[in-house]
């Protein structure tokens, strides 16, 4: 087996020749391929930030020369918030052989019948998952988002060991059958969860494991490069996988900080088909890394601490305040839009405040908002506040999250 520095190797020079935004990328920084020859190397090679590849798609639709092989070698295109095309195609399956580590790690395996809620519309979290469920001898029961009354329902007629999704949408359901007067541990047989896509904090995780004895499994991943990082115990630390390679690096200088530091999540993830070099995260992480210099990636860890650009994500799916600005812009001419996420119990509380240039008959609008929210960046808004032209400073973000994790 080709080691990582040569697989490493190999697709940069593949890259290089058949993707025009990794010549561009290479070019611009003076490099060659022969310049990076070691993980290491990939220092040299500035971050390539993921609102950078936003905007080389809208210039270069769809793929923003990225794409690495013929158009027919092209298995899925997907898109996920942002708005970001990725595709699913050639030979390189460090996606799937992650996210089937990161479930036998999570206590998955032959036999079980797992609930999948995470979205198969769109982005590839919910296929993704599907697959590597499947391969593995599992029942799937490709349930999606939403709709918790039919979700509970599945989850009892079928006698579910296992499920997939949010904390948040977790806990729901088993707070919706504890109303109904059916305790959660007599009427269900759900003994593991492999959650995602939000933060799990401590006392949300003491109340599955503690209360309702639900082995968890907490994946902190993206949709571009799959599952990265994964906790089964307590704690805030989350264990790094193998693969694809992950840097914390100065988002400032994009070199790689000391372990302790916080630095943000670039990811290089070695697909010839998409290659994405040292595509960052937006991410905050303090870096755990026992033997700085010699230790391997799995045996380091992440603790994450917030974003470094302006996109929030609101139970499970990023919102951008330019997305955010365009939905509202469907429906009514706005001086100024701003969200703000809150926590209320075990739930992102999402709030849109709107700053109308005139004055407008607010009766109807407010719904028509919330649906084209919904429509645009496929969060459900739970209120909207209309408020005054000088309510929202100039300077002030477009998404602001005032959620606090206990």
């Amino acid at each position: 087996m080709d080691t990582m520095d040569e697989k490493l190797r190999a697709v940069i020079a593949g890259a290089y020749e058949r993707a025009p935004a990794v010549r561009e990328r290479f070019d611009d920084a003076g490099l060659l391929p022969a310049d990076i020859q070691t993980v290491a190397d990939l220092q040299k090679l500035p971050v390539f930030a993921k609102d950078d590849l936003v905007a080389r798609q809208q210039a270069d639709p769809p793929f923003g020369g990225m794409l690495g092989v013929p158009r027919d070698e092209v298995r899925h295109i997907f898109l996920s918030p942002g708005p970001i095309y990725e595709v699913d195609g050639g030979d390189d399956d460090t996606i799937l052989r992650m996210m089937h580590l990161a479930l036998r790690q999570s206590g998955f395996g032959p036999g079980d019948t797992v609930l999948n809620t995470l979205s198969y519309h769109l982005v590839p979290a919910g296929l993704h998952l599907d697959q590597a469920l499947v391969e593995m001898g599992c029942t799937v029961i490709p349930g999606g988002v939403g709709n918790s009354d039919l979700q509970l329902k599945l989850l009892e007629d079928l006698q579910a060991t296992g499920y997939a999704g949010t904390p948040s949408f977790l806990m729901s359901l088993i707070q919706k059958s504890e109303d109904q007067g059916k305790p959660f541990r007599h009427h269900f047989r759900l003994e593991k969860a492999f959650v995602t896509a939000e933060p799990l904090p401590p006392s949300l995780r003491q109340r599955l494991t503690g209360d309702y004895g639900i082995q968890i499994g907490n994946a902190y991943g993206t949709a571009e490069l799959g599952v990265l990082a994964l906790s089964t115990g307590p704690g805030l630390a989350l264990q790094l996988l193998p693969e694809p390679i992950v840097e914390l690096v100065d988002p400032e200088t994009g070199q790689v900080v000391a372990a302790g530091a916080p630095g943000e999540v670039v990811v290089t993830l070695l697909n010839p088909a998409y290659p994405l070099l040292r595509l960052g995260t937006g991410d905050m992480a303090i870096n755990g890394d026992p033997a700085p210099g010699s230790s391997r990636q799995e045996e380091r860890t992440i603790i994450l601490v917030g974003r470094s650009g302006e996109a929030v994500k609101v139970r499970g799916m990023f919102v951008h305040p330019n997305q955010l600005r365009f939905a509202v812009g469907q429906v009514v001419q706005a001086a100024a839009v701003q969200g703000v996420v809150t926590r209320a119990g075990d739930r992102d509380v999402f709030t849109v405040r709107v700053a109308l240039q005139e004055d407008s008959d607010t009766g109807e609008l407010a719904a028509r908002l919330k649906e084209a929210v919904r429509q645009v960046c496929r969060v459900s808004v739970d209120d909207v506040r209309f408020i005054g032209p000088d309510e929202i400073g100039a300077e002030e973000r477009g998404m602001l999250d005032e959620r606090t994790w206990a």
